[in-house]
Parts: structure tokens; C-alpha cells; sequence
């Protein structure tokens, strides 16, 4: 019997890389867009998507970063407080995990059984897992996480550069955006099948926000541009 096929374990790092492509198609793409609402020559526009390609690839690999060491921070900060209470107080600890089982289903005895010799086993594994909800699987490496943003965020601004390099200047608008739904449905699939998730609905969530985003940049442009020309 075959079995069956997770995709938990690919959160962390995935969760990065899509935040990361999708922003990078999204952001560079309002912005040449919104430029372009506000301009009559190309040089704007490309230096508008080169500028947020950059800064953007940088932000998002700096915040991911932050982010996640933060969130490293606190759970090795929660380990350390149930370090201390399994030292001083294991028997509280004990009955403290035998109720959680008790909770989830099993019987009094039972649950104070497999609280006992799981704590035998490794009493800060089983407390980390049970209790805190920290394991393998939710913790996630800062520099992974950062790497796989901005390489991603590059690979999906870089799309909309190449669109704002080689489209008419006049449709510059129009191709910005029907391009962007394209990149964005894709990258949606992408995400989708390596996430396991459905890939009409990851699609249809961000072809929608994406033209919200998109619709109000060029509305934006639209005004300045007509207040500066």
C-alpha cells in the first residue's frame, strides 16, 4: 500500500518563496505601471522596476529574515522556560502533559502512561511538541528563509523588467498587466502543486488581488500624471 504524500515539512521554505515571487511580479508591476500612468518615455519606467526590483529583493530578504529569527528567538526562549520547569518542577510537568493527552482523548491512566514514558524517552521533546507546538516541521531557518524570498522576489520582478524593456510604450499599461495575471496564475499553480492545495482557488486569490493592486497604481499615476503634465 503506497502511502500518503505530506507537504507540511515544505511550509517554512515554501511559504518564503511564493511570499517572495508573488511580490516581486506584484510590486514591480504596479509600479511600472504606475509610472507608466504618469509618463511619456520609457526611461521612467525602467527605472522605476529596476529600483524596486532591488530594494524590493533587499526588503523582502532583510524582513524575512527579521522575521523569522524572531520568531526563533521566542521558541528558544519557551524552551529554556520548560527547561527550567522540568528541572524544578517534573512532576507537575508530568501531570501538566498527562492532561493535555486527556484533553485529545485518551483515558486518565492511559494518558499518564504515554506522558511518563515519553517524558523518559526525552521530557523536552514531548513537552516541545505537545505543549509549546514546536517541532522539526514549524521551525524554520532564518537565512533559508531569507535566501528563498529574495531569489524568488528576483525571478518574479525580472519578468515585469523584461515586459517594461520590450512592450510598446503606448499599451505599456495594458501589456504590464495582462503579462503580470499570466505570471501571477502561474506562479499560483506552482505553489499550489508543490503545496498539494487547490490550484483553481490559489489562482483565482491572486489574479483578484493582484488587479486590485495593479487597478489602484495605475490610478495613482493616472492623477500625478495628469497633475504634472
Amino acid at each position: 500500500m503506497e502511502s500518503e504524500i505530506h507537504y507540511i515539512n515544505r511550509s517554512g521554505w515554501l511559504r518564503a518563496a511564493v511570499l517572495g515571487a508573488n511580490d516581486g511580479i506584484l510590486s514591480t508591476t504596479s509600479l511600472t505601471i504606475g509610472v507608466a500612468a504618469a509618463s511619456v518615455t520609457r526611461e521612467p519606467i525602467l527605472l522605476a522596476a529596476v529600483a524596486g526590483l532591488v530594494a524590493g529583493a533587499l526588503s523582502m530578504a532583510a524582513g524575512e529574515y527579521v522575521s523569522v529569527s524572531s520568531q526563533s528567538d521566542v521558541e528558544s526562549a519557551d524552551l529554556e522556560r520548560e527547561k527550567m520547569a522540568l528541572r524544578d518542577m517534573p512532576q507537575e510537568e508530568l501531570e501538566e502533559l498527562a492532561e493535555i493527552y486527556i484533553k485529545r482523548g485518551l483515558n486518565e491512566k492511559l494518558a499518564r502512561q504515554v506522558a511518563s514514558e515519553l517524558m523518559a524517552h526525552d521530557a523536552l521533546e514531548a513537552h516541545a511538541r505537545d505543549e509549546l507546538g514546536i517541532n522539526e516541521i514549524t521551525q524554520a531557518n532564518p537565512l533559508t528563509a531569507a535566501f528563498a524570498s529574495a531569489v524568488s522576489f528576483i525571478i518574479g520582478g525580472f519578468l515585469p523588467l523584461l515586459v517594461a524593456i520590450f512592450a510598446p510604450l503606448k499599451d505599456m499599461i495594458f501589456y504590464q498587466y495582462g503579462f503580470s495575471i499570466v505570471f501571477l496564475a502561474f506562479s499560483g499553480i506552482l505553489a499550489a502543486k508543490a503545496g498539494g492545495s487547490n490550484i483553481p482557488k490559489a489562482v483565482l486569490r491572486i489574479c483578484i488581488w493582484g488587479t486590485f493592486a495593479m487597478a489602484a497604481s495605475a490610478l495613482v499615476g493616472y492623477i500625478f500624471g495628469v497633475q504634472t503634465a
